[in-house]
């Protein structure tokens, strides 16, 4: 019996024999083509066959498993399709180079783009493009592609990366589990996986070589953690638990369409987090009653030129209309030199993180500003839009702001354009300095939302990419816990509402924490609404300070995370 452990990207238990799935072999010998409107045809007839193929599976994934996932696929349509793309391949051909090379050369160019953002998100861009590269090399040399439509049902897919295409045929729950050697919690392996309700765990290095085919196996996505070969006691505690976490999902649907109050009935406000108008969708479906944060870079990252004030506003309205008078807080253009986004022609810097980005870019490039600034307020004419500023050191930033916005509010009176004169500019709390001016800045921001994952790698002056230093990036640490305490108490002092955007505020060991802080609004992942609604429902505030005062008593991240453990281990 070994165990290996990943990360969990979907919960759940799954039981059954391993199955490796490898890439299919796209090997070519390169050449240099002299007939390229010939060549030229040939590549265009292989991504029509792509295109096709790819719409086909988009159809039936929205069908089997929902539109939100299905728009993977057709992102990779309109990836292949922008001619920013497909023109450099077919200038490449122009001048000699067979289909083959031109297409892997601009792929292998924009996936090494992604992969050096250094942002998670960004870096998934890289699986896409790899796939598209896949798909059309497969056509190109009339290859199969790894269909998974048609495996047992106890399978459990071992595979160096869960790309969509691969998992376009699979129904959910359709297998038993998915291991990978990449990926991570934003991954498209993690989101199909979760939308199929499939237990998996991403990122084993060299999961494929330690695994061999038809070995049992316990696939634990909630704890990510995987078991080869168990024995009979082990097999049974795994089922056992299997039932378990079936039966507590199906009691999350029991507080779908409820208030989310704690126990003694204290109000609280539940949001999920966006990247694109559409995850509104998904949203609304897991019961969120906003969106409490709206990555708006995503427009900028898909987009060859800067998007217009008429295509920006069209997400914004968009997204409004969907979520029908909620709240929906969007955050203004998050960008730096970490992130290379064409569009923008940013320069690389040695140390982005702490550079030229977020607030500070935007309000040296007021062109880009001005036209994001403006499709928010005339949006905001379509539902309750609320602007949130990132990475924001000081009150100035802030003024500077408002100052933009008054501003292009009587640009609109003059102009006779709708707007709600009302809209709310709040901060994404997420430097230290922030979180140490908070006072000041709760006097000029009509709300606060505290951005959990940078304030802790900015706190803690960790990267929680890098391995060496991965172990101070932790939430549970005192000096972030402190910080946080710092700024909800600031804003709860100013009058105005405090919400959290990162990862923490859906962590359920931190959740009586951020009650007894007086925490008003929790923005989390849409799959993860329900879970947080019933561990918000589970605690009193009387006891959830009891708890705090405890905790904030320690001196170690360990410390803490023990007693917090503990605390949830005993209400279970």
């Amino acid at each position: 019996m070994e165990t290996l452990t990943g990360v969990g990207a979907s919960a759940g238990i799954g039981i059954g024999r391993v199955m490796i799935v490898e890439e299919p072999t796209l090997e070519y010998v390169s050449h240099t083509v002299t007939d390229t409107e010939a060549e030229k045809a040939r590549f265009q007839a292989a991504v029509d066959a792509y295109i096709e193929k790819t719409q086909a599976e988009a159809e039936a994934m929205k069908e089997t498993v929902g539109e939100k996932e299905a728009e993977i696929l057709t992102g990779h349509i309109l990836m292949i399709s922008d001619p920013g793309m497909t023109g450099q391949m077919t200038a490449a051909i122009d001048g000699g180079t067979c289909a083959e090379d031109a297409l892997s050369q601009v792929c292998d160019m924009f996936a090494s783009i992604f992969e050096g953002s250094g942002d998670e998100l960004l870096m998934q861009r890289a699986t896409d493009v790899r796939d598209i590269k896949t798909g059309i090399l497969a056509k190109l040399l009339n290859k199969r592609e790894v269909d998974l439509s048609k495996l047992p049902a106890d399978t459990v897919v071992v595979t160096h990366d869960l790309t969509p295409s691969m998992t376009a045929g699979v129904k959910p729950g359709g297998i038993a589990g998915v291991i990978t050697e990449v990926g991570g919690m934003t991954s498209h392996s993690a989101i199909l996986a979760r939308a199929m309700e499939i237990p998996a765990i991403l990122s084993i290095p060299g999961v494929c070589s330690k695994l061999a085919d038809g070995t049992q196996v316990i696939v634990n996505g909630t704890l990510g953690s995987v078991i080869a070969e168990p024995d009979e006691a082990t097999l049974t505690q795994a089922e056992e638990a299997r039932h378990a976490f079936i039966v507590q999902q199906g009691e999350l649907k029991k507080f779908i369409g409820c208030a989310t109050v704690t126990a003694d009935g204290v109000h609280k406000e539940l949001f999920a987090n966006i990247g694109k108008p559409d995850d509104a969708n998904q949203a609304n479906d897991k019961d969120a009653e906003g969106i409490g944060l709206f990555r708006t870079e995503f427009l900028f990252m898909d987009s060859p030129t800067v998007p217009t004030e008429d295509q920006q506003f069209d997400a914004y309205k968009k997204t409004a209309l969907i979520m029908k008078g909620k709240p929906v807080i969007i955050r203004t253009l998050d960008i730096g030199g970490d992130k290379d986004v064409p569009c923008l022609g940013m320069e690389k810097e040695d140390n982005p993180f702490m550079g030229f980005r977020a607030i500070r870019y935007c309000l040296a490039r007021e062109d880009v500003y001005r036209t994001q600034l403006r499709a928010l307020l005339r949006a905001s004419a379509f539902g309750d839009i609320r602007i949130m500023v990132p990475l924001v050191t000081c009150v100035d930033e802030i003024r500077q702001v408002k100052a933009l916005v008054k501003r292009y509010m009587e640009e609109f009176d003059r102009e006779g354009v709708e707007y709600n004169p009302d809209i709310q500019v709040g901060v994404m709390m997420e430097t230290p300095a922030a979180a140490l001016v908070a006072d000041l800045l709760a006097a000029e921001a009509d709300f606060f939302s505290i951005g959990t994952n940078d304030l802790t790698g900015y706190t803690m002056a960790a990267d929680r990419g890098n391995d060496r230093v991965r172990y101070l990036y932790n939430t549970y640490n005192p000096a972030v816990l402190r910080s946080i305490r710092n700024i909800i108490e600031c804003g709860n002092a100013a009058g105005i509402m405090v919400g959290m955007c990162g990862e923490a505020a859906a962590d359920p060991l931190l959740i009586p924490l951020w009650i007894a802080f007086g925490l008003g609004e929790f923005s989390v992942s849409a799959t993860s609404v329900l879970a947080t609604r019933k561990e918000i429902f589970g605690w009193t505030v009387e006891d959830a300070k009891e708890l705090a005062d405890r905790v904030m008593a320690m001196s170690t991240a360990s410390e803490v995370y023990e007693a917090l453990q503990a605390a949830h281990d005993a209400r279970i």
